[in-house]
């Protein structure tokens, strides 16, 4: 196999930025249908996640485990909490800190949410060692991409 030319490296199709971006809206237009029964645009569906790993947490701690900027998981906070399935309130080991917790509703949610990674697989074709194996290079990039 020979090495690309300069000219070849330059192509649309050979740059890595483009694979991603293409593959992150094709994920994201793949999970559209299946969250939608539950309610959930995409954004919303991180949240619910970090969530249901631990709640309550403050807003800057589940920004951080989103990889966003509290600015950014504001506003998906305050439509969920609208929606009743998260609250804020003050945190008990820090009054002037809000938490979000999860509500019954919020942690009821989660059952139905269950079979949401098989449905996205089936959608993919891919088995679990090959979502892993994606899902793996990717942080692996993501980490590498930091520096």
């Amino acid at each position: 196999m020979t090495e690309p030319t300069a000219e070849e490296l330059l192509l649309l199709n050979n740059q890595l930025c483009f694979a991603l971006v293409t593959a992150a809206r094709n994920v994201v237009a793949i999970y559209r249908p299946i969250l939608e029964p539950l309610g959930l645009t995409h954004p919303q569906y991180l949240v619910m996640l970090a969530l249901w790993e631990r709640s309550p947490r403050s807003l800057r701690d589940l920004a951080t485990d989103l990889a966003m900027d509290p600015a950014t998981a504001s506003p998906l906070v305050k439509r969920l909490e609208a929606d009743g399935v998260i609250e804020r309130r003050r945190s008990a080991s820090d009054e002037r800190r809000l938490d979000i917790a999860l509500t019954a509703k919020g942690a009821a949610l989660r059952e139905r949410a269950l079979d949401v990674p098989r449905q996205v697989m089936a959608r993919l074709g891919m088995t679990v060692p090959e979502v892993e194996a994606v899902r793996d290079g990717l942080v692996r990039f993501a980490g590498a991409a930091e520096l």
